[in-house]
């Protein structure tokens, strides 16, 4: 079942408990007969947007099996204490607002407890007795986001089957720090044309290649064909490498030119140092700057080739200039595979690998810390990736940022948009 079809079912299934009959309400949930009669009542007092509310659950008891049930409510799931749309928007302020765990829990507690900050928006309002308000904690939102997180690895298991694939993927590593002052990377991988985001994995190291082809592998169960990738975007992690000559031997790997400028840091600062010499004050900056021009030219011909007749020919100039020796070693044995998206059965794949999509990714997770362990941080992860599918780009334009493709989701780039799904259907939240 795909992520789409599961959310909507779930859907349909909460509106279908807000549109039944009283002869569906009493359909014993066991044996599915309607032989029963009223078995007493109980009140419960679920937290909800609007407060705290007062409901009469109704028992019933069957005729046939002779057991007793409860009908399933829509407001608040069985056993719980706060309703479904608290959890909801708690996930929610935790995925989009990328806030802390313990702000989001501030947060939802002051809207739904008129409390606390609740009193700084209407200070003409009177808090609550601390007895009656609401104590919504953060260890509580920690556990919905890991339970959601389970949930969403159930639901990637072949929910992206229906997701067609360009072929044109990008991978790259996030490192986070865990409980114990120990160390882990995030390996993600996605379709650099539509966006999409496969189940990401949690390891020990990025070097290895065992950790790339478990990465692959979780793509593939989530529905991913590899036999049919073309081309790979990355930093150049050694483990990658290695893991694609073992067992992608098709699959043309392209070296991401952000990381290529930012490892010739080094060599080009160098060079205006040597430049620079033994000048101080306004010459060495008018030096310092014109070096950086110069030397930037003769990289920028290296990686902006039209072919590569002219990035070995811009190589060459490069190594024979007086300063650009360092910085020729370094790019040696990258022109193979800086221009491998110029290529007929790579197009669309781009020489930037997904850097971007840790900017969003880093704001909710403070790096691992708030997860203690491997497992919670993966799940973590995974439940952030059903979001980024989910959620559309926005439509404004802003004065440094326009989006390609403003007001589209990836799985809407994918061809398969997701209507009024969201990702909080997919979870069954």
């Amino acid at each position: 079942m795909t992520m789409i079809e599961r959310g909507r079912r779930f859907g349909q299934w909460v509106r279908g408990l807000l549109q039944r009959t009283p002869w569906q309400e009493r359909q014993c949930v066991h044996c599915h007969s309607h032989e029963t009669w009223k078995h007493g009542h109980y009140r419960r007092r679920p937290w909800t947007l609007d407060g705290r509310q007062d409901v009469v659950v109704q028992r019933y008891r069957c005729r046939r099996c002779g057991r007793s049930f409860t009908p399933d409510l829509a407001l608040v799931a069985r056993r719980c204490r706060y309703g479904r749309e608290v959890r909801r928007c708690a996930i929610d302020l935790w995925q989009h607002g990328g806030s802390s765990v313990r702000r989001t829990a501030a947060w939802v507690r002051s809207v739904i407890g008129r409390q606390e900050r609740w009193c700084l928006w209407r200070p003409w309002a009177t808090p609550p007795a601390r007895a009656a308000g609401c104590r919504l904690g953060a260890s509580t939102v920690h556990s919905w986001l890991d339970t959601a997180g389970r949930r969403a690895e159930q639901a990637t298991r072949r929910g992206l089957a229906a997701v067609p694939s360009s072929g044109q993927l990008g991978a790259d590593g996030l490192w986070a720090k865990l409980g114990g002052k120990t160390k882990a990377v995030v390996l993600l991988l996605s379709d650099r044309v539509t966006g999409v985001a496969y189940p990401p994995v949690v390891v020990a190291t990025e070097d290895d290649p065992a950790a790339w082809g478990r990465l692959f592998l979780c793509a593939a169960r989530a529905g991913l064909r590899v036999s049919r990738v073309q081309g790979l975007v990355s930093d150049g992690s050694r483990g990658l490498a290695q893991f694609l000559e073992g067992r992608l031997v098709w699959v043309h790997h392209q070296r991401c030119v952000f990381h290529l400028w930012r490892n010739l840091a080094s060599p080009l600062a160098a060079a205006t140092t040597t430049a620079v010499g033994a000048l101080r004050g306004a010459a060495a900056t008018a030096v310092r700057r014109a070096t950086r021009r110069e030397m930037g030219a003769l990289v920028h011909a290296v990686l902006d080739a039209a072919d590569d007749v002219a990035a070995v020919a811009a190589l060459k100039t490069l190594a024979t200039h007086r300063l650009g020796a360092a910085l020729a070693r370094a790019l040696r044995n990258e022109v193979d595979q800086v221009l491998v998206y110029q290529g007929a059965v790579t197009a669309g794949l781009g020489r930037v690998g997904p850097e971007w999509l840790w900017r969003d990714f880093r704001l909710r997770l403070s790096r691992g810390r708030n997860h203690r362990s491997t497992a919670r941080l993966e799940r973590a992860a995974t439940l952030w990736t059903v979001y980024h599918n989910f959620e559309p780009a926005q439509w404004r334009r802003e004065r440094k940022r326009t989006y390609r493709r403003p007001g589209r989701s990836p799985l809407a780039l994918a061809g398969v948009p997701p209507g009024n799904v969201s990702y909080l259907d997919v979870l069954a939240i």
